[in-house]
């Protein structure tokens, strides 16, 4: 069984808390007071004792959290820079002013990677290094904010999709399929107990290079390229032809938020996609709240709200990233409403920068 590790030895098992977390308290009964501390409060947690500190760097620490249900969305950020650079950042919600902080860099960075996130960890899939398509994986722990190496991907990528369902992460085109291995491998799928990419059977009709967006609606991996898109069922393992009026109405980096598909569209508004219903519709109620994404927007399912990351406002020689959170919901006349919670700026980078990616993980 294949696990991720910070070296060659075996994975980290969970270990015992630190003694003395709170002066007459048993162990467990502060372990399990102290994990129910909402994740706002963790940055300033160290700050108590040693013990916390040790505590909060223990795999013991996040499942505690995890078997009491207390745990929440945060936000993970790409951003790439004039100078080429990739950096990573995570949001701290502390209100009333949420920031990005910096997380280390992945060792490799490279363009046009997929993402996917499983559990705790962040899976970045190929991409390509001074214009070379790579197989390799990186993976962040988003618990301690660690990089490792993941298991390659049987072909290169670059621009491929990516979506995870039953456990396991299938990734999506990405190749030129001009040999019979990489024809064979246009798609794979990775099983994180086995640690082995294997080949998925797709037919060549389906097999578009270039992918711009995907995502996974029910028991489907959509995948959009450049011409038309697919859709794939790991439990039937049948492929299908997308519809035309998600194909057309699909747009930049989108993400689903309790089975609606978000994007925006030519104006800038943000819309949804019933796929039972096949029709978009307006996300109403946010007319004054938001500008219009003309530049574009990244999307985000934050903890069943829809985390929306833009760049706007050039001054000199900087830029402004901006977040908004948005509840969603469907009124009793079937309209998609949205309820703005919070929006500002987060950051200040280089002008020319851009957002590649956000994700959600649950810690």
């Amino acid at each position: 069984m294949w696990k991720p590790t910070s070296s060659e030895g075996e994975a980290e098992a969970p270990k015992a808390p630190p003694n003395n977390l709170i002066p007459s308290l048993p162990d467990d009964v502060a372990l399990n007071c102290i994990a129910r501390i909402p994740r706002c409060h963790h940055p300033i947690l160290p700050l108590v004792s040693k013990p916390f500190r040790t505590l909060l760097s223990t795999p013991l620490f996040f499942t505690t959290r995890c078997l009491l249900d207390c745990t929440q969305p945060l936000l993970y950020l790409t951003l790439r820079t004039p100078a080429s650079s990739l950096q990573w950042f995570t949001l701290h919600r502390t209100l009333p002013s949420p920031l990005l902080a910096p997380l280390p860099p992945i060792p490799s960075p490279a363009v046009g990677s997929a993402y996917a996130v499983l559990g705790s960890t962040i899976y970045v899939l190929g991409g390509s290094i001074n214009d070379v398509p790579s197989p390799h994986v990186w993976l962040l722990d988003c618990r301690f904010h660690r990089w490792l190496p993941g298991p390659s991907m049987r072909v290169a990528r670059e621009f491929a999709a990516a979506g995870v369902l039953g456990g396991k992460i299938y990734v999506l085109g990405g190749c030129i399929a001009d040999t019979w291995a990489r024809s064979a491998n246009w798609a794979e799928v990775l099983d994180p107990d086995v640690g082995r990419w294997e080949r998925v059977a797709s037919p060549p009709e389906v097999r578009e290079k270039w992918m711009h967006a995907s995502a996974v609606l029910g028991d489907k991996v959509y995948a959009m390229a450049d011409r038309g898109g697919v859709a794939y069922e790991p439990r039937s393992g049948s492929w299908e032809s997308v519809g035309g009026e998600l194909d057309l109405g699909w747009r930049g980096r989108a993400c689903v938020v309790e089975g609606i598909l978000y994007c925006y569209d030519y104006l800038g508004k943000i819309k949804g996609f019933d796929v039972g219903r096949g029709v978009w519709e307006e996300l109403q109620g946010l007319e004054k709240g938001l500008p219009r994404f003309l530049c574009g927007a990244t999307m985000a399912d934050l903890g069943g709200k829809l985390c929306v990351v833009w760049e706007c406002r050039e001054n000199g020689k900087e830029m402004e990233i901006w977040c908004a959170e948005i509840g969603v919901q469907k009124n009793p006349d079937g309209k998609l409403w949205g309820q703005l919670g919070w929006f500002g700026k987060v950051l200040s980078v280089p002008k020319g920068s851009s957002v590649v990616h956000c994700s959600s993980v649950s810690l």
